[in-house]
């Protein structure tokens, strides 16, 4: 009863105008970012965080989340019509989305798409509303050495979960925890790593690192390649799947969106993997797996129902913990942090406005997705023929405006350039960017827990093996670190060759 007393109240904050009106941008925003290539949900939240500044702490967040949702509805268009994914998340959509579109049947992928995501994710959003509060309260019993294995075993989690090598991805969680470092020491209000400039004292804002790495870094990888595909000719029609569509994809949207739930709950996994999982579970319990891969209805349907899910279930620990789990999770973290707000258990206790006007935004966003994107994909199709060049030099200007609009900074414009060519290079020799951002959010507080912690023992590192819950965190860090050397394979790599196969 107290959970619908609160939902209500986070309608009451929902309904008003000016969140209805960022309600809408964002899921818009989100759609569109979805549909282009090159881009996705983390490039587009570190474009747009600068409007935070200027937009109430509710009206932000609801606009925020609304991207990272969306990307996952805008992502299964092109998947379906072009065979190219606008989002990591809809790579699995293209083996039978784009089959199914050049059998003629592009519009009942497009509907079972739409549909399976919106069911999907008002599982997620119950799901979310259920097990963050219950989340929360467990978390008020954590101590500075549970919080720090807990960021420990989120940073290993996250690179034994990475799409590259374990190694690089290790290089860039340190690389990450380095940075964090940079500006006032939290202890002794000591300097450290400024090199004598005054704009480095306050330390290194995640506004301006991930605007470069993934909006910057981004352009100019992208400039390099051919992102131009021959869209399928003739209008899309029959969106409604039929009764017997229905029956084909009913069970995989569940099983689907109960993978990507859950996955998504923890750290590394995101909105990528649990579409393999999804998609390899369909297959294997399947009838006749052998048409996988030809045009199955239920090789949309599982894997848009993942992914859709999983977005979901990634603000829960972010939101409960103060823990993210992948890119978009630590950019908007990130966003509570500017906004004044303390990610953790006591978000929801100490700002229920933000936590529920958050969830009762996502219950109406998703259906502002489903009415919305039907009847645009017209629109969308004419998007994707824009030329790249002009996009680029949009995002570019934006991302330049965007950074000095912070503090009227030509220092912080300078930043964000910087890392700009820094994630470039990263992605050029294809090192993990969003384990470093993942790392320079977790950086405080990780130091800070770790430093508290040796506080409370007086210097003893066995604090941390004494207290069950911490030693617990820090054996599954140790497992996901070594596991590699026995086992040969990582859910990453494994889906990453399935996407280049």
């Amino acid at each position: 009863m107290e959970t619908i007393h609160s939902l209500a109240y986070g309608f009451g904050i929902f309904l008003q105008p000016a969140n209805l009106f960022y309600c809408l941008v964002g899921t818009l925003m989100g759609t569109l970012v979805g549909v282009l290539p090159g881009l996705g949900p983390g490039a587009a939240l570190s474009l747009l965080l600068p409007l935070i500044f200027h937009a109430p702490p509710v009206s932000s967040m609801i606009m925020l989340a609304g991207i990272c949702y969306g990307a996952m509805y805008g992502g299964s268009t092109t998947s379906i019509l072009v065979n190219i994914p606008g989002e990591v998340a809809s790579v699995v959509t293209c083996f039978d989305g784009y089959q199914m579109a050049r059998q003629g049947r592009a519009g009942p992928a497009l509907g079972i798409a739409a549909f399976g995501s919106f069911i999907a994710g008002t599982i997620g959003v119950i799901g979310l509303m259920i097990f963050a509060p219950t989340l929360a309260n467990f978390a008020l019993q954590f101590g500075p050495p549970e919080y720090f294995s807990l960021a420990v075993m989120s940073l290993t989690l996250v690179s034994y979960i990475s799409r590259g090598s374990l190694i690089k991805s290790l290089i860039m969680a340190c690389l990450g925890i380095t940075l964090s470092t940079v500006g006032m020491d939290p202890f002794t209000s000591q300097a450290r790593f400024v090199f004598g400039f005054p704009d480095l004292l306050n330390g290194l804002e995640l506004v301006f690192v991930a605007m470069g790495v993934f909006g910057l870094g981004e352009v100019l990888l992208n400039l390099g390649q051919s992102l131009r595909q021959d869209i399928l000719a003739g209008k899309v029609k029959n969106l409604f799947p039929t009764r017997q569509d229905w029956r084909d994809s009913a069970k995989p949207i569940a099983r689907g969106s109960l993978i990507g739930f859950f996955l998504g709950i923890l750290p590394g996994f995101g909105t990528a993997i649990p579409t393999f999982i999804a998609y390899a579970l369909e297959k294997r319990l399947s009838q006749h797996p052998e048409r996988f891969g030809t045009g199955t209805i239920e090789g949309v349907a599982a894997p848009e129902a993942a992914n859709n899910a999983s977005s979901s279930g990634t603000f829960i620990p972010m939101l409960s913990l103060g823990i993210p789990v992948n890119v978009s999770s630590s950019i908007l973290l990130a966003a509570l942090v500017i906004l004044g707000l303390q990610p953790g258990p006591l978000l929801i206790t100490s700002r229920p406005d933000v936590f529920w006007g958050l969830v009762a935004s996502m219950y109406v966003g998703n259906a502002m997705l489903l009415v919305l994107n039907l009847p645009l994909i017209g629109l969308w199709v004419q998007v994707l023929r824009v030329p790249y060049s002009i996009l680029c030099a949009l995002i570019v200007l934006f991302c330049q405006i965007g950074a000095y609009s912070v503090n009227n900074s030509v220092g912080d414009v300078l930043i964000m350039n910087i890392f700009g060519l820094i994630g470039f290079a990263m992605k050029r020799y294809e090192f993990e960017g969003g384990t470093l951002i993942l790392a320079l959010v977790l950086g405080p507080m990780l130091e800070n827990s770790l430093r508290r912690s040796l506080l409370l023992s007086e210097g003893s590192p066995l604090i941390f093996f004494s207290r069950p819950l911490s030693a617990v965190f820090l054996l599954i860090a140790l497992i996901s670190l070594l596991s590699p050397l026995f086992t040969g394979g990582r859910l990453g790599k494994q889906a990453r060759e399935a996407t280049e196969e």
